[in-house]
């Protein structure tokens, strides 16, 4: 898995790693943060959420025309300045008034920026590691870990934003409780217009924290403080970004001869370069386009796991975990897990023996780790907050790849792995799958408006959410860095930058789309929301199969 890379993709990937663990830590607590702090409404929050995604990921295109003719690394560097700019920003307490809403909106587009000029470059210089024939057949494998660095980053990052609110909330004398943000500023707005019950519990939650005063000057503190505590949240993402220009700068040896842009290379090459016709250019950038239109329908689905699963962890999930799968909310028992999953592959892939047995002894201490682990829990349930669910994703990701390369080096061996195209079109149907948990998993809920006046119901396990990760990251693995190997590989090389810039485009566009289920999320049953995008993956997965032949075919020209 590891062994015949080149140095400079570890090099790439840590520095892309340390960038990744701060926009996931301020992603983490992003829509909780625009709720608590603004008192917007789920459609509100939906827009906002899907705007910025969409310009984080539209950016890279601009960001690829630029670098096309400026240079990948220069454009990697201004946007990792531009980002600490705008977390830094967002980051200073200010107040819900106009004011702080000009400056959170301001600081979104600098970290949108800097964004665009950072991600997609930093990934065509992976790219650009695997023209040498020496590791040209390499460049999936390389993605994939690529991959796999970029999920370690944002795998402890739900933990970072989750122990900083709790230490905040601590600090004042106060526990999270996710319907307090809601309630509070439901009674700041006006407390006679709130339906009967809603009050009655928010007298309730307030109690329990201790208030025995005026609600109002409750609400205020309470939304102040959580409030405070997720701009702490927001200054971790500077302090990453200061790790990842040490990594760069200081192993950009490794990697250095692949920041140059094909006019570049043409201009150095001492033999004739040799170009793509018109007819090729246009079959690789209509195959390319084809893919792009697909993924739009994986990320509207995929990335609501930062708004509309985030809700339904807060308002429909259960707070407290029990039984063995408590050992899941302790990241640090996901780290073990993930050992003993690379050490039980390198029992199998080592040459040594020496090495075979050291393999066995790490995954012996990993699994003697998760036992005093969870023996440790005793019989106390764990509690939960709603952001902790977003580990999962990334977990299963770093757990997973070995696993998914396994598989795929096995298919390679005997003739029979699927093409990326293929793997993109299977991922499509995956995603299908696990949307179909929600839909088990919501039936007989109450809607959420329902549930704003008041409605009792029971909770669900926190199972339904880590199954419907699982099965996501199945799909993601499947089709995200294919879809990445496969624009480094066909896009015309004049194109790289552009092409990849694109991709990020096809992204945003469906990020953006995400808001839609958030925008439906009020009056309607769960499980239509759930089932809508079932039926986009399906429709997305039948219609990629249907042009196989056209896309595979590009990658031969």
């Amino acid at each position: 898995m590891f062994k015949g890379q080149p140095k400079g993709l570890y090099a790439l990937a840590l520095a892309n790693t340390g960038e990744r663990f701060g926009y996931y830590t301020m992603l983490a607590i992003f829509t909780l943060f625009l709720q608590a702090k603004f008192g917007f409404s789920e459609a509100v929050t939906s827009n906002i959420y899907a705007g910025f995604l969409a310009a984080v990921y539209f950016m890279p295109f601009i960001g690829g025309i630029l670098a096309d003719k400026f240079g990948y690394g220069k454009m990697v560097v201004a946007g990792i300045i531009v980002m600490f700019a705008g977390y830094f920003c967002l980051a200073i307490p200010t107040g819900g008034d106009i004011v702080g809403k000009i400056a959170m909106f301001g600081s979104l587009l600098l970290i949108a920026v800097g964004t665009g000029l950072f991600k997609g470059n930093l990934q065509v210089m992976v790219g650009n590691l695997y023209d040498d024939p020496k590791y040209s057949s390499k460049r999936d494998a390389a993605f994939s870990l690529f991959y796999m660095a970029i999920n370690i980053g944002s795998l402890f990052a739900p933990t970072a934003a989750t122990k900083i609110t709790e230490f905040c909330l601590a600090r004042e004398g106060l526990t999270y409780n996710g319907e307090i943000p809601a309630l509070a500023n439901q009674y700041l707005a006006g407390a006679s217009s709130m339906a009967p019950d809603a009050l009655s519990r928010f007298e309730t939650l307030a109690a329990a924290q201790g208030a025995t005063g005026d609600l109002t000057q409750f609400s205020h503190h309470y939304i102040d403080t959580l409030a405070g505590a997720y701009h702490w949240g927001f200054a971790v993402a500077c302090v990453s970004l200061i790790l990842s220009i040490l990594i760069y700068f200081g192993f950009r040896k490794s990697f250095k001869h692949a920041d140059v842009t094909q006019r570049e290379l043409e201009a150095k090459s001492t033999q004739p370069v040799v170009e793509l016709t018109k007819e090729q250019t246009k079959s690789r950038i209509v195959a390319l386009l084809l893919v792009f239109a697909v993924v739009i329908f994986f990320w509207m689905a995929f990335q609501q796991n930062g708004l509309t699963l985030t809700f339904f962890a807060r308002d429909y999930t259960a707070t407290e975990m029990t039984g063995l799968s408590r050992i899941l909310a302790n990241v640090l028992n996901l780290v073990f897990i993930i050992i003993a999953v690379y050490a039980a592959f390198a029992i199998f892939q080592s040459e040594k023996k020496r090495s075979k047995i050291i393999a066995g002894l790490v995954t012996l201490a990993s699994i003697v780790a998760l036992i005093f682990s969870y023996r440790s829990l005793g019989d106390e349930p764990v509690t939960l907050l709603p952001q902790i669910f977003q580990q999962f994703n990334p977990f299963f990701v770093v757990a997973l790849t070995p696993v998914s390369m396994a598989v795929f080096g096995a298919l390679a061996a005997k003739g029979k792995e699927p093409s990326a195209p293929r793997k993109i079109g299977i991922g499509m149907f995956i995603a299908a799958l696990g949307f179909l948990i929600m839909v088990f998993g919501s039936l007989g809920l109450p809607t959420p408006d329902a549930l704003k006046e008041g409605a009792t119901f029971q909770r669900v396990t926190p199972n339904v959410l880590i199954s419907t990760y699982l099965v996501l990251t199945f799909a993601e693995l499947f089709l995200s860095p294919m879809g990445i190997s496969f624009v480094s590989k066909v896009a015309p090389p004049k194109y790289k930058g552009m092409m990849m810039g694109l991709w990020f485009v096809a992204t945003a566009i469906g990020n953006y789309m995400v808001s839609i289920i958030g925008m439906l999320w009020g009056g309607l049953p769960l499980w239509v929301l759930w089932f809508i995008l079932i039926a986009l993956c399906v429709i997305s997965a039948v219609f990629i199969f249907s042009i196989m032949k056209k896309l595979e075919s590009a990658t031969k020209d």
